[in-house]
């Protein structure tokens, strides 16, 4: 017998936590977190500090998700928190709010996503020096894939932060201009990457532009995942790993941010 729509979003999230697999600490932040949405859903400020652990969630029905305004109810409440919370807590509590919309839509239970318009925020960057010239012609002279090599060159022409050249998806780029589309983050790049992107994007209309190696995993999100390979998008921890073991033959400290600052 198929599984009955839950009315409440309470209840939704219950579900989603039910089967998620998590330990019960990180159910309990996960908790904290949807409900946190299920506050800018109902028009009302979340709880801060304390009070935000103890405060009774407002009771609303799963279908608000479906409203035609519960896209910008949620990228306003994004802007709001975004004033006052740590970009990292913010990013991993939209992470949380997709994983979740992402499961449910899976069961049938929405049938729009109200987060698809919903970035992740900008993290401050260390101070940390710029990679130099020298340094930069002996990264780029280094026999690594295709994928790292169109990352570092993008990363550097464009000055764009980390997160944001992770979170593109092919069908945001406009490869003749050297920039994305309109009405996504602006990132501008060069000829080194003009001549690598093609290459890279080969067979691919739409998806996350930078992939792992491996198939997605049960459970990822269909934003994260490639419809053409099934392949996940490539991780900032993943990403720096790569960048860490290609680098490590040239000395310490070098770091995905210090390439990224050479801009």
């Amino acid at each position: 017998m198929a599984e009955l729509p839950p009315v409440e979003y309470a209840v939704a999230v219950e579900r989603y936590l039910a089967a998620s697999g998590l330990s019960d600490g990180s159910r309990r932040i996960y908790r904290i977190a949807l409900d946190t949405w299920a506050w800018a859903l109902a028009d009302r400020p979340a709880p801060t500090g304390q009070e935000r652990r103890r405060a009774r969630p407002p009771v609303l029905p799963l279908a608000l998700l479906d409203h035609p305004d519960a896209a910008a109810r949620l990228r306003a409440a994004a802007a709001r928190r975004g004033a006052d919370t740590d970009p990292r807590t913010l990013n991993r509590e939209l992470s949380t709010l997709r994983a979740a919309v992402a499961w449910w839509r899976a069961r049938g239970w929405l049938d729009d996503d109200p987060t698809a318009d919903l970035r992740p925020h900008r993290l401050p960057e260390p101070a940390e020096p710029a990679l130099d010239a020298e340094q930069l012609r002996t990264l780029f002279a280094l026999r690594a894939p295709l994928r790292e090599q169109t990352l570092w060159h993008l990363l550097h022409e464009s000055g764009a932060p980390i997160e944001t050249v992770l979170a593109l998806d092919t069908d945001h780029l406009d490869l003749p201009r050297r920039r994305t589309r309109h009405g996504y983050p602006a990132v501008h790049w060069q000829s080194g990457t003009a001549r690598l992107l093609p290459l890279l994007m080969a067979g691919r209309a739409a998806g996350p532009l930078f992939l792992t190696d491996r198939r997605a995993p049960a459970g990822t999100p269909a934003r994260d995942r490639c419809p053409h390979t099934g392949r996940a998008r490539l991780s900032y921890r993943r990403a720096a790993e790569l960048f860490t073991a290609r680098t490590r033959p040239l000395g310490p400290d070098w770091t995905l941010r210090r390439l990224r600052s050479g801009r």
